[in-house]
């Protein structure tokens, strides 16, 4: 009888062992942004079950963000909750790279902008400043001022700010056209009520690409969009909390739920028009969670789709394209089975072939 040496038993009894899972507040806290990411693309805030889903999807965001939307699919719809101003953001991080000193200040925030490409090769047990986190805290004289100690908070409360919004600055100037009277303001288009195809309103596309693949809307609105301004400027980019909000079932008062955190983003650039020709065009763009690109590439499309017919080329991409269910899907089901449409493909091959080199003849 053979028996395995000492060590190779200790080792086969080592690879056997199954590692401890992630809790889900490791992956809340410290893997933030990718489940902030897997409910962007999923278009639904959940935190706790994002957590879940990208745990049991071993980090895949496609996948995570396919399991969430299934668990969604099956939920019941019990209220349509009040739309909601902006203006009520409670933020966490505001920047403006467009005004030095906006109403309100720059919030830094927790981010990596700033930061050095270094991969961290510390042991454990040392500290570590994996972002800066530049926050200003409110001091007693109402200014704000820089605090080292300030650590960051996953909760959006523990900075509560509601800084002035650029946008509104601007359109006090004039430099932005008024918005739009709309007596018969009609209801946001529902994508996930019926599908979205071209000529379909504002509405859908924003959001289709606020559940759009990260990386498929960047690239879209970087390359394959044939009109762009030379350099559209993110005058206002903002992370912080919104409120939910229904209607109370007995008094039909407004009553806040919960609150979602959301990245919004308007973008600014002077594309002259024949019905505003000193105006600034605007973009814009709002996702769930800490996602900036997304968020940013967002803008950047709805400023080219404004100046596109509806039937163009990029509301097609836009609307049906973006998905990254629907691709990765198409890229799943290659690894399944397809025996005989290959074997078709093969003898197909092999025919013209034969027919390109009939027999006896030399080559």
């Amino acid at each position: 009888m053979i028996t395995p040496a000492p060590a190779a038993a200790s080792a086969a009894a080592v690879h056997a062992e199954e590692p401890a899972w992630l809790e889900l507040d490791q992956l809340t806290e410290r893997l933030d942004l990718a489940v902030d990411r897997a409910m962007s693309e999923a278009g639904l805030w959940a935190p706790e079950l994002a957590a879940r889903a990208v745990r049991q999807a071993e980090g895949d965001p496609a996948e995570a963000a396919h399991l969430l939307r299934a668990h969604r699919a099956a939920q019941p719809r019990l209220a349509v909750s009040a739309p909601v101003a902006t203006s009520e953001l409670r933020v966490v991080r505001r920047i403006s790279s467009a005004f030095r000193n906006p109403p309100g200040g720059q919030i830094l925030g927790r981010t990596v902008d700033y930061a050095g490409r270094l991969l961290d090769l510390l042991p454990e047990d040392e500290g570590r400043t994996h972002v800066i986190d530049e926050s200003p805290a409110p001091a007693d004289d109402g200014h704000l001022h820089h605090d080292p100690d300030h650590q960051h908070s996953a909760d959006p409360s523990a900075v509560e700010r509601v800084p002035g919004n650029v946008l509104a600055i601007l359109r006090e100037m004039g430099l932005v056209a008024p918005l739009p009277e709309r007596p018969d303001d009609p209801e946001p288009y529902d994508i996930t009520r019926r599908p979205a195809r071209p000529g379909a309103p504002r509405s859908a596309w924003l959001q289709t690409m606020a559940r759009g693949d990260t990386g498929s809307l960047v690239h879209l609105w970087w390359y394959g969009c044939d009109w762009r301004p030379d350099h559209e400027i993110p005058g206002e980019l903002r992370h912080g909390a919104l409120p939910v909000r229904i209607a109370h079932p007995h008094t039909g008062e407004p009553v806040t739920v919960a609150e979602v955190r959301v990245s919004e983003v308007e973008s600014f650039y002077n594309v002259p028009s024949v019905a505003a020709q000193h105006h600034l065009g605007v973009g814009y763009g709002i996702c769930f969670g800490h996602n900036e690109r997304k968020s940013i590439a967002m803008a950047g499309l709805d400023l080219a789709l404004v100046h596109y017919d509806a039937t163009s080329e990029l509301h097609h991409d836009v609307l049906l394209t973006l998905d990254g269910l629907d691709s990765t899907g198409y890229a799943q089901h290659l690894k399944l089975p397809h025996h005989v449409e290959y074997r078709s493909v093969l003898d197909r091959a092999e025919a013209a072939g034969q027919d390109a080199n009939p027999p006896g003849e030399t080559v």
